[in-house]
């Protein structure tokens, strides 16, 4: 008991960064969107920790996690295929627990979300119209090369799609990469 004890405090920051991920996943599953009270002060207190880790060299990893968090969503967030909360969260991921550990949540997420996405298109028995909507919006990316033209076409599009709350399977796809890495005991 006293090892298990001892490996959670060694672990916490990975489990406090599991639960705020879990947060995210009931409240984005929920309204649809990851709210800054949320974000803000997830991304900020990494920072502190980083700081109050190892000074300057521990805010370094810290930004740099944030940085490599925020720009793997960035993209897609530019072109409106994911939430500006959605971007906020993995960069809080990254404030808490670095760039390499956040780059390999992000690809679990990747998985995760694809495994969910299709489920989803799967039950819906609308294969074709999914296949169709998503070879359009790879064409548009393609042949329109302007950000905000393609958020603006995204937000005309929105209401006819059915929607991933996408902090649900970047809770699932980092929360196993943590264990799976050894993280969380």
């Amino acid at each position: 008991m006293q090892t298990l004890i001892n490996s959670l405090a060694a672990h916490w920051p990975v489990w406090l960064v599991s639960v705020v991920l879990v947060v995210a996943a009931v409240i984005d599953g929920k309204i649809l969107k990851v709210p800054n009270w949320l974000t803000f002060p997830f991304i900020l207190c990494g920072w502190l920790h980083g700081t109050l880790h190892d000074g300057l060299t521990g805010l370094g990893y810290s930004l740099l996690g944030t940085f490599v968090g925020m720009m793997l969503l960035l993209v897609l967030r530019a072109v409106g295929g994911m939430g500006a909360g959605d971007v906020k969260l993995l960069a809080g991921v990254g404030a808490w627990l670095g760039a390499a550990t956040t780059w390999w949540a992000f690809l679990a997420t990747a998985v995760v979300g694809g495994v969910i996405a299709a489920v989803m298109i799967a039950t819906s028995g609308q294969w074709q119209k999914h296949w169709a909507m998503a070879h359009q919006i790879l064409n548009e990316w393609v042949t329109i090369k302007d950000p905000e033209k393609l958020a603006a076409i995204a937000r005309e599009r929105k209401p006819q799609m059915r929607l991933l709350p996408y902090g649900i399977p970047m809770a699932i796809g980092s929360i196993l990469y943590f264990a799976y890495a050894g993280m969380l005991i």
